[in-house]
């Protein structure tokens, strides 16, 4: 993979990146607007797949905000267009990586030395590079370290980037910005937050001690004397990252035992910890030796006592069946309002009901089965005609609480990676998480 000699780190040159790469947008739409009205044909997956491209050529290059939303919105069918799906999954940990000598200025400022000075070896290359930073490979006798260095410019720029990137959001999936304005508000707080490698060095390690109970789940050791607020060291994991274990000749049985360790470690962190690892990509998690490495805790989000218990009080099966008590859930999660006419909450109703009788399906056999093809069929389609409902498109006025974003991301990247296991998982929710509505 070609690496990049520099990153445009003030705001002028990145708001000059971004501001092409949106005119580039608009001219692509205009070509594919005026090729509709001349031949008749509605070649709209030709318009989408040159400006995934485009699109994600600039943000792998500007790093930081962009590409954490890019890397977002491609765990999400429901929201994008596949082009920008396939496109933006390259987010997740094989961006263009950063050359050496910008790893070495940035060793120089944080820990005062260079790499090779802290460290018998270190690779000149990155071994992986994704939105906030990349890695490398370091050594000190036996012991070797996965070194997370994060990309000059990323934590200053982080709210200018975003200001820019929301226009070309919004003309590229057709959101409204009442819709979207939710995601940029909790990715520019959980990005903030990933920015600062302290804070992610003292959360792995209390969130990896509060779950080493947990059978064939493990967590790398990290080392504070060899880290800093852009540098974090860790304990090196062999292995093969969860997609191309997934695509490998385990056996079944083995995949399934991996699958049914990576739910309970999400079900752990949701339902006991109540602080959960929200970044469910493939690149944060290897399978070696038959356990499940949890590798990142760089994005975490904490779930309060009255959130959580009103959001998973929608997926227990006896409110769902009753309308009124249906009804006031919606309304206490903010997806009902108070300003919708009848007509428009009969609708709203029928359609949050689908959703959540769609979603909450493998809690309520107790087991499920996330080899099924069919039901991830279900959900695209379910997604696509959300998205083509022209009565529905005129209700995006924003609804909903903002922290239910990192949590609908969280199962819905879940159940994916699950998916992609053939996995017939253990699923039933907690009694405690079972709220009942008065």
């Amino acid at each position: 993979m070609k690496e990049q000699t520099k990153i445009p780190k003030n705001k002028i040159s990145r708001a000059s990146k971004l501001a092409r790469t949106g005119v580039k947008v608009g001219v692509n739409y205009l070509k594919y607007k005026a090729k509709k009205t001349i031949t008749g044909k509605d070649d709209k997956a030709a318009f989408h797949e040159v400006t995934a491209k485009q699109t994600y050529d600039t943000f792998s290059e500007l790093k930081g905000g962009p590409l954490k939303l890019a890397q977002m919105l491609s765990m999400d069918r429901n929201l994008v267009p596949d082009q920008y799906a396939d496109q933006f999954s390259q987010a997740q940990y094989s961006a263009p990586p950063l050359t050496y000598p910008l790893v070495v200025n940035t060793f120089n400022k944080e820990l005062g030395k260079k790499p090779t000075e802290i460290f018998e070896s270190f690779t000149n290359k990155a071994v992986s590079g994704a939105s906030i930073g990349q890695v490398h490979q370091a050594k000190i006798g036996d012991n070797k370290y996965a070194v997370k260095i994060q990309y000059p410019g990323v934590a200053n720029s982080l709210k200018s980037d975003l200001a820019i990137v929301k226009p070309i959001a919004l003309r590229l999936f057709q959101l409204d910005a009442k819709s979207l304005d939710p995601y940029i508000s909790e990715v520019e707080e959980r990005l903030l937050e990933e920015t600062n490698y302290h804070l992610e060095l003292e959360r792995s390690v209390d969130l990896a001690n509060k779950s080493r109970h947990l059978p064939m789940t493990r967590f790398p050791a990290y080392f504070p004397k060899l880290s800093s607020r852009r540098i974090l060291t860790m304990q090196w994991v062999e292995g093969m990252h969860l997609d191309t274990y997934a695509d490998s000749g385990a056996s079944q049985a083995e995949k399934q035992r991996i699958a049914q360790a990576l739910w309970d470690f999400y079900h752990h962190q949701i339902h006991e910890l109540r602080i959960f690892h929200a970044d469910p990509h493939p690149g944060n998690f290897k399978v070696h030796e038959k356990n499940l490495w949890v590798l990142d805790f760089g994005c975490t989000k904490a779930l309060d006592q009255k959130f959580y218990s009103d959001y998973f009080s929608l997926m227990d099966p006896e409110v769902i069946a009753d309308d009124t008590r249906f009804r006031d859930v919606l309304f206490k999660t903010g997806l009902l309002l108070e300003s919708d006419n009848l007509a428009e909450r009969k609708k709203l109703v029928s359609v949050f009901k689908e959703s959540i009788e769609l979603l909450s399906r493998p809690f309520v056999s107790g087991t499920f089965n996330f080899g099924n093809k069919d039901y991830f069929r279900e959900l695209a389609d379910f997604g696509e005609r959300s998205r083509l409902d022209k009565e529905l498109s005129k209700l995006s006025t924003s609804r909903g609480n903002a922290h239910a974003l990192y949590l609908n991301r969280t199962y819905f990247g879940l159940y994916h990676l699950v998916g992609s296991l053939g996995a017939t998982i253990n699923a039933k929710l907690p009694n405690y998480s079972q709220t009942k509505v008065a």
